[in-house]
């Protein structure tokens, strides 16, 4: 069994530093807090407060791990579990990482010292070798994001579909030059959106003119500075396959401070069908999650992991998608087959 000694050695620092670390000490530097962390993931390594604290006990709490509160598709996501997880008298701590691998190897570390009986990881921000090792600790179980490599359970949309349909549906309306937003390239929910678009334009091929990308794209600020990047090139694109709502509207506002009609100049299709694609003017075209599907799956999944303690177990548990077609693209509603 590991010793903070090994923990010191390991991370290159005094067992006084790594000790400041693990009590949460102030006045200590973040590169450090990162090399005591990699060096405890690495050894497998668990104080012995902690330890000795709830070995044999159930906490009868969760840990959720999203990217931005602030994101109503998280928002949602968050009330949803904590819903589902009530109905088994366990509580939810909501973790935000904004993005950062870091910070999401520093809330893991609330499996291993016992704080919490599992992870709910709704975004992936390091490879899974770096977060396998936590299942020595307990469960983990992917909700919305999804990787190959993850011997556990994951419970995600088809995004592939719904991004396809989303797509087809911009080119049954006669647009020819779309442009694509996304987040991070890194994300497998991103690259399968891709996977779908791309499959659309490929039915199409004899008529599109042209596909641009861009990434990065996640807030309405995000859109805003998308519409200008559309005004700047030489060929401006017809209709635009958002990646959120929240980028979407963020078009749509820009668009009209600058009086281009939507969707007659630009048609938007957005994603996740938040409260905000009913409340711009025009409203967003957008794809439909069934966020209430998939928490009751991850909860019932991570209660499952929690009693039975087989962790390392692959199921992939995927939910079909429903395209609302509203007032950015025309008016009207078509189901995904």
């Amino acid at each position: 069994m590991s010793t903070i000694e090994d923990v010191a050695k390991l991370a290159g620092l005094s067992r006084t530093t790594v000790s400041r670390v693990i009590n949460n000490h102030p006045y200590v530097s973040d590169d450090k807090k990162k090399r005591v962390l990699l060096a405890m993931n690495t050894l497998g390594f668990v104080p012995n407060s902690a330890a000795r604290r709830l070995r044999n006990q159930k906490t009868e709490t969760i840990a959720v791990l999203v990217p931005r509160v602030t994101n109503p598709f998280f928002s949602k996501l968050i009330e949803s579990l904590e819903m589902a997880a009530s109905e088994y008298n366990y509580k939810l701590i909501i973790c935000q990482t904004r993005y950062s691998s870091e910070k999401e190897l520093e809330y893991l570390q609330l499996l291993s010292t016992k704080q919490v009986d599992g992870i709910i990881l709704c975004s992936l921000q390091n490879d899974w070798g770096k977060i396998e090792p936590f299942l020595q600790h307990g469960p983990i179980v992917l909700c919305n994001e999804y990787t190959e490599e993850a011997e556990i359970p994951t419970v995600k949309f088809n995004q592939i579909e719904g991004a396809y349909t989303a797509t087809k549906h911009l080119l049954e309306q006669g647009h020819r030059r779309l442009l694509f937003c996304s987040g991070s390239e890194e994300s497998m929910v991103v690259q399968h959106r891709k996977r779908g678009f791309l499959r659309a334009v490929a039915e199409y091929k004899q008529q599109v003119e042209y596909i641009e990308f861009l990434e990065n794209a996640y807030e309405i600020e995000d859109g805003r500075n998308i519409f200008h990047k559309i005004t700047s090139m030489k060929k401006s694109p017809t209709a635009v396959f958002a990646g959120g709502d929240e980028v979407a509207a963020g078009i749509i506002s820009e668009a009209k401070r600058h009086q281009w009609n939507v969707p007659e100049q630009l048609a938007i299709v957005g994603f996740d069908n938040q409260l905000l694609s009913e409340i711009t003017e025009p409203t967003i075209t957008t794809v439909c999650q069934p966020v209430d599907k998939m928490a009751n799956k991850v909860i019932e999944l991570m209660i499952e992991k929690i009693h039975t303690k087989r962790y390392r177990q692959k199921e992939v548990h995927e939910f079909d998608l429903e395209l609302k077609i509203k007032g950015s693209t025309m008016n009207t509603v078509m189901m995904l087959a």
